[in-house]
């Protein structure tokens, strides 16, 4: 069932949003070569304490961290560990949620450490204008999957590939709502948009095949082609004036 949001409701949304917004800005500003991804995790840790909130991953369904940082060919729910030492070219991702007074926020950011190639820049940039063009359609009169379409078609347009075993989801007062948001789809299916809806739009770029291959620690998903992924991921509401980000922050381009 999809749980529409009052205003009230969006209004806590968005404050925790910027909170969010603000730590992860904090945690990209610190990756550097040379950084490992559990200093990282660290850093929210304390981070999440200084403003208040829970980090919302932390025991998930056993997820032993803070946030997920995924390297290079690793698409989502990356453990940040000790040994996972950022190099300069590296495609970084990181998905972070928090939570606050039983109200969830999510959102994500892909960047390059260092001198990234050309095809790199080409994918983190594709992922992060698939997510606006998706968040484009999220407006009242239109379905669903007229969000999915537009991800898909812009990502395969350019080049690349949409995953298709993770998608986006419902978000409010739990981590995962209703409904399913996929990164593909027909347009004008699905159900329709309707006003206090709130969505974590997530597009997962593949440089290669949308296919993946899990690794041994139950979390870690890998592109099977060993080609590279990015991610980027706004929660969004939608309202009578149009979509508004509630994970958006001035100043940090996400």
């Amino acid at each position: 069932m999809v749980v529409l949001k009052t205003d009230e409701e969006i209004r806590k949304l968005r404050e925790i949003g910027i909170i969010a917004a603000e730590i992860l800005r904090e945690a990209v500003q610190n990756i550097k070569e040379g950084v490992t991804a559990k200093s990282i995790d660290s850093m929210i840790e304390r981070l999440s304490s200084k403003f208040g909130v829970r980090n919302a991953f932390k025991g998930y369904r056993g997820y032993p961290a803070n946030i997920c940082i995924s390297v290079n060919d690793e698409i989502v729910h990356g453990i940040p560990l000790e040994s996972k030492v950022f190099k300069n070219g590296d495609i970084v991702s990181l998905d972070y949620g928090v939570e606050r007074d039983g109200y969830y926020t999510d959102l994500a950011v892909s960047l390059i450490v260092g001198e990234g190639s050309e095809e790199d820049k080409k994918l983190v940039n594709v992922t992060k204008e698939a997510l606006y063009k998706g968040i484009e359609q999220a407006r009242l009169g239109n379905r669903l999957y007229d969000i999915s379409y537009a991800i898909q078609r812009y990502v395969e347009a350019n080049g690349f590939s949409v995953v298709r075993a993770f998608v986006g989801h419902g978000i409010g007062k739990k981590l995962h709502e209703e409904p399913q948001v996929p990164n593909f789809g027909n347009p004008g299916c699905g159900i329709k948009l309707r006003e206090g809806m709130v969505l974590a739009i997530e597009p997962m770029v593949n440089a290669g095949t949308y296919n993946i291959i899990m690794e041994k620690d139950g979390w870690t998903a890998k592109t099977a082609d060993g080609k590279k992924s990015a991610h980027f991921e706004h929660c969004v509401a939608i309202t009578k004036e149009g979509p508004v980000i509630l994970t958006a922050l001035e100043g940090f381009n996400a």
